[in-house]
């Protein structure tokens, strides 16, 4: 575990989306690093395609969600 500095801007963007979200401003950054990092080894895969991946790797019951 480290600190990594971030812009102010970004900083309140994920307190906002944290907010919204029911997350912790870490869990957030956390979430947007892990797709972020999805998205550049899979440039082809949607946000919801990444997601829903994710979901069922994790075996994570989501009605409504697609795999």
């Amino acid at each position: 575990m480290g600190i990594v500095k971030i812009d102010d801007a970004l900083h309140e963007a994920a307190r906002r989306s944290a907010t919204v979200l029911c997350r912790s401003i870490n869990a957030q950054a956390e979430f947007w690093m892990k797709i972020g990092m999805l998205a550049e080894a899979s440039p082809t895969l949607s946000f919801n395609e990444i997601v829903a991946r994710e979901i069922a790797a994790a075996h994570a019951d989501t009605p409504g969600v697609a795999a």
